[in-house]
């Protein structure tokens, strides 16, 4: 199986959770699957275990992922008891090395090693002192700069802008944009990313004029990606076009 190639012009094209239409979302396989090819930008989630290590999974626990083999809520746990799990490749077998749950700093190297944007989503709301330490790890990596950070908790959002006051940063939303999230969005000096069914040309262009960068998840159509490239947005989020 590969990609699904598209003309995409300006409109830059992020991988969801790494190359998850090919290989087991979030992990190094599918980042470095992503690395390979010629995707501005690698989107995952982060979760801290209860030991305070810094994680790479979507879920709050890990039965998805595992097919029901191990279901631990993540944040509840130690790392060890994350670490020690094989997840299942797409024929069911958990035999590779690489189907590992990451650390958060094995993310940023591999997207430091193919030269793409990490764009890393603050799964669920952190306190200030994780959202540090989550800075303090990719700082370390020497790639703070190459990073978008993405949130549906406004309050992570604009923790991140007092911290970071150049660092891009895009509020996620799935709901239609009204005048207070505009305003919000100006206020704070947030981009967006927004689900696709709530896009429109109008929308873009009027955020556009504020000059809010615009995101889009997750579209793994390639006809509607075609629209939202039309449209002009800045970024298409997909699990398998390129």
């Amino acid at each position: 199986m590969d990609t699904v190639k598209i003309n995409h012009g300006n409109t830059k094209m992020i991988a969801h959770r790494g190359l998850s239409g090919i290989e087991q979302e979030n992990t190094n396989a599918a980042f470095v699957a992503t690395g390979n090819r010629s995707y501005y930008g690698i989107e995952t989630d982060v979760h801290r275990t209860a030991d305070g290590q810094y994680v790479i999974i979507h879920d709050d626990t890990t039965a998805r992922v595992t097919n029901g083999a191990w279901d631990v809520n993540v944040e509840q746990v130690p790392y060890r008891d994350i670490q020690a799990i094989l997840l299942p490749d797409r024929d069911g077998s958990c035999t590779r090395q690489d189907l590992r749950i990451p650390l958060l700093a094995e993310y940023v190297r591999i997207c430091k090693r193919y030269e793409k944007v990490c764009v890393l989503e603050l799964k669920n709301p952190f306190l200030r002192e994780d959202i540090e330490n989550i800075i303090e790890i990719v700082r370390g990596e020497e790639y703070l700069s190459n990073v978008i950070f993405i949130a549906f908790s406004l309050e992570n959002c604009t923790q991140l802008r007092e911290l970071l006051p150049g660092q891009r940063i895009q509020w996620l939303l799935s709901q239609p944009v009204d005048e207070e999230v505009k305003q919000t969005l100006l206020q704070h000096h947030l981009d967006i990313d927004l689900d696709y069914l709530y896009m429109s040309k109008a929308l873009v262009e009027e955020l556009h004029a504020g000059h809010i960068k615009v995101n889009c998840w997750t579209c793994n159509d390639s006809g509607t990606a075609g629209e939202l490239i039309a449209m002009g947005v800045d970024f298409i989020t997909t699990n398998i076009l390129e």
